[in-house]
């Protein structure tokens, strides 16, 4: 994304904190970001599409941050998982989306309210996900149910322990509160055996997401992560991560992966082989394979 389409984004989303989103016109927006009706519309189609880009912008970068978290670390280790679910509870809250998430829930437009919720859908896929790195593959029935109940459970603790203390919450106790809560929710469904949605249901939640396999999630995250520790001391870290975010998204996150670009990343990653052990490299490039083998057999 260009400096002037941030530029741009930068501005709107002050105006949708200080007005509110249905309140900021287009024309407010060029105003206060100072640009033509013309550049507005070559990068929005329109003031609900900027809304979008702005989640994307923040979001993606969050989650950028989220996985560097794990870079050399257990997965399984409760306290990555803590620092990773404040790190979202911060993005929340520094950037104000909570009034924005609420504007869109009481406006008319289906497309964004349709928006927000897979958001939600992913932020549940992910909590998912993590949690069968945390409690293992023989509690993964249960987790589903676990994942939604422990961010319920987070959302109001962290707002009514603000209305109780009357300033805002301690994001990281509150965390950590909720989650040690969830372990003790974990062992007690699992004993009980108790399951009320099936995880299978997330496939078609998130229908978007063609790989929703946990499996192959898991090893395509560790081995990202992998080659990102091996560039900490790397003149173009940040290049190279960009290329291997590209390709995880794209894998992940993306309706139809654009194999030719992947395969590009791949390329410029390659021709870096000094940086990392040749294991790894070939590790993503079986993954990347895999992929694209398993979905034209299916298509």
């Amino acid at each position: 994304m260009n400096d002037r389409k941030q530029h741009v984004i930068k501005m709107a989303h002050q105006l949708f904190i200080e007005k509110g989103f249905q309140a900021t016109s287009i024309q407010d927006i060029l105003d206060y970001s100072g640009i033509s009706k013309g550049t507005f519309y070559n990068y929005f189609p329109s003031k609900n599409e900027l809304l979008v880009a702005l989640f994307k912008t923040i979001y993606g970068k969050m989650e950028k941050e989220r996985n560097e978290l794990l870079i050399g670390q257990d997965p399984s280790n409760i306290e990555i998982f803590i620092r990773q679910v404040e790190l979202l509870m911060k993005t929340n809250r520094i950037n104000k989306l909570i009034s924005l998430f609420e504007e869109v829930y009481f406006s008319k437009d289906e497309d964004l309210k349709d928006f927000i919720k897979r958001g939600q859908m992913r932020i549940i896929r992910w909590t998912f996900g993590r949690f069968i790195d945390l409690f293992g593959d023989s509690k993964k029935p249960y987790l589903l149910d676990c994942a939604i109940m422990f961010m319920g459970m987070l959302n109001h603790n962290l707002k009514y322990n603000a209305m109780a203390h009357e300033a805002a919450a301690d994001i990281y106790e509150v965390v950590r509160y909720s989650v040690e809560r969830v372990v003790k929710m974990v062992e007690e469904v699992a004993e009980a055996g108790d399951q009320l949605i099936q995880p299978e249901l997330l496939d078609s939640w998130l229908p978007d997401c063609k790989n929703s396999d946990h499996a192959f999630q898991q090893n395509l995250s560790h081995t990202v992560l992998a080659l990102k520790k091996a560039l900490i001391d790397n003149k173009e870290q940040a290049k190279y991560y960009e290329l291997l975010d590209f390709v995880q998204n794209e894998l992940l996150h993306s309706k139809t992966p654009r194999k030719f670009l992947i395969e590009s990343a791949l390329l410029s990653l390659k021709a870096n082989q000094s940086s990392w052990e040749e294991k790894e490299l070939q590790e993503l490039d079986q993954l990347v394979a895999l992929y694209f083998t398993e979905n034209e057999d299916a298509d």
